[in-house]
């Protein structure tokens, strides 16, 4: 006899609905899972006899194949525990074929029978929706994250005993003394940004960080220990837009399947912020494991802020790997089983000492490093990065007169919002969402000639590259958008030109 359900494996985001499918056979009794398990999902075989037990089920002393279709699709994770245990109940007569074939089932078991929690339920509910799943059964600690996909009946259980029941097996037990499932308590994010209100004095790097926000550009730092760049940096995402819904679902995904979300919150739709150290790996950054890739800080950024402090210390591997990301708006991690593809489109702030004691600024003559140091300490950071990055500011060390109060989160937020609405509007033909997306041939076409006569010029002096012309032009158009202008002027590109350059200042 065969049992048939259905359960979803991920790759990255991307989930796939599979059939599991039980035989049951007279012959030697024995236990076969096929259909190009992982080492976790092979160990399935275990975990689902002692769950049987638990649960007051007699294991049938025949031979099991269990087949996961497709079986050229690899697949990882004890997600798909409970859907192999309910796929041979229906195959020996436990429980009723039909009621076990009608619903998707994802969750790991215990040896106790319990229903544990998994990661990545958001985005594999998802599929299961996209596929055309009326129903799926998740574990119950799952439940509150699973419901937030509309158009789908979820089903919470924390024990194999309640899903046998539920499909008509009488006899079936839930062990009263099982002890209450572990699972990760997530990162919490906090319900409110830091004030700008609270950075004083900095006019400058306020502006700059202002337009970052307004037109997703990307932002470097450079200024002595003490001058604010962290705070400056860590008040960016209080300016951004809340998410849009796709972008809520995508950054809600990710978070998911890192472990980080709290599902009692609802949707992620505050833009993420990411702060890895310095030491943090490339793998840690990008996103890696050994079978199928987990994302790393970029992906867990997507829609927000990712933000290098002491950029110069990190390593130049983990440096370059930020290039593709930056261009694209995705990673893709390739691994032994496949490639993972993970979304990637956030906004980079970088902020750097301008020497390694950090006291270079001015004359200099607190400074103890040689020049040489000084240039091999910057040169870290390469010129094909830092020609991907739209505003390079110099932040001053601050002087008397510093306790003056400027204008608070709200206050800028709502100039953000009203010149991001500016450039939706005017690019709502388009894919792009933000002028940081727009494309070199677009903004060439839609902007004066007589205002990029200095830019242009500064393109055949070699001071900017044919990328930089086009990223100058962008945060053109966004100094525009904040002074409710439907095209950048000639100052508007000259400001973007001196934004871009910081020894133009």
């Amino acid at each position: 006899m065969i049992g048939r359900t259905r359960s979803v494996v991920l790759t990255g985001l991307a989930g796939h609905v599979i059939e599991v499918e039980a035989h049951v056979a007279q012959g030697l009794p024995a236990f076969t899972l096929v259909g190009l398990p992982d080492a976790s999902l092979s160990e399935a075989r275990d975990r689902v006899r002692a769950a049987w037990s638990s649960s007051g089920i007699t294991w049938p002393a025949r031979r099991v194949t269990v087949n996961l279709t497709p079986a050229s699709l690899p697949k990882s994770g004890a997600g798909t525990d409970l859907a192999v245990a309910v796929a041979v109940m229906a195959a020996a007569g436990e429980v009723d074929p039909a009621r076990a074939a009608a619903s998707a089932h994802i969750g790991e078991l215990g040896l106790d029978g319990r229903v544990r929690a998994v990661r990545g339920i958001l985005p594999a509910v998802a599929a299961a929706a996209h596929a055309g799943v009326e129903r799926v059964v998740v574990p119950e600690d799952n439940v509150a994250e699973a419901a937030l996909i509309p158009g789908i009946d979820v089903r919470g259980v924390a024990h194999l005993g309640e899903v046998a029941q539920e499909y008509g097996n009488r006899d079936a037990t839930v062990s009263a003394d099982a002890p209450a499932a572990l699972h990760e308590v997530p990162a919490v994010m906090r319900d409110h940004a830091p004030d700008m209100a609270d950075v004083r004095g900095q006019p400058e790097a306020r502006a700059a960080l202002e337009v970052a926000a307004a037109g997703g550009h990307h932002l470097l730092m450079v200024g002595p220990p003490g001058a604010g760049k962290t705070m400056l940096a860590s008040r960016l995402p209080g300016l951004l837009p809340p998410l849009s819904d796709s972008d809520a679902i995508d950054v809600t995904a990710i978070h998911s399947l890192s472990g980080t979300f709290n599902p009692d919150e609802g949707l992620i739709r505050r833009a993420p912020y990411e702060a890895p150290h310095h030491s943090a790996t490339a793998a840690s950054i990008v996103g890696g494991g050994s079978a199928w890739a987990r994302p790393g800080a970029i992906s867990r950024s997507h829609g927000g802020v990712l933000f290098l402090d002491e950029a110069p210390e990190f390593s130049a591997r983990v440096l370059q790997t930020l290039r593709q990301p930056l261009e694209h708006g995705e990673v893709v991690i390739h691994r032994a089983l496949g490639a993972a593809r993970y979304p990637a489109r956030f906004q980079l702030v970088m902020a750097a000492n301008p020497c390694p004691c950090g006291n270079f600024v001015d004359s200099g003559a607190n400074c103890t490093c040689t020049p040489l140091t000084r240039r091999r300490y910057f040169s870290r950071l390469s010129g094909p990065l830092l020609d991907r990055i739209d505003l390079q500011v110099e932040v001053r060390p601050v002087r008397r007169g510093f306790d003056e109060v400027g204008e608070d989160t709200a206050t800028v937020a709502a100039r953000v919002k009203a010149a991001r609405d500016r450039a939706e509007s005017r690019l709502r033909d388009h894919e792009w969402t933000s002028n940081s997306q727009v494309s070199g041939r677009w903004l060439r076409e839609h902007t004066r000639a007589s205002a990029t006569r200095d830019l242009m010029s500064a393109l055949d002096r070699g001071a900017v590259t044919a990328r930089g012309v086009d990223r100058a032009l962008r945060v053109a158009w966004t100094l525009a958008d904040l002074d409710s202008r439907d095209e950048p002027s000639s100052s508007d590109v000259a400001a973007a030109l001196a934004l871009r350059t910081r020894s133009a200042r």
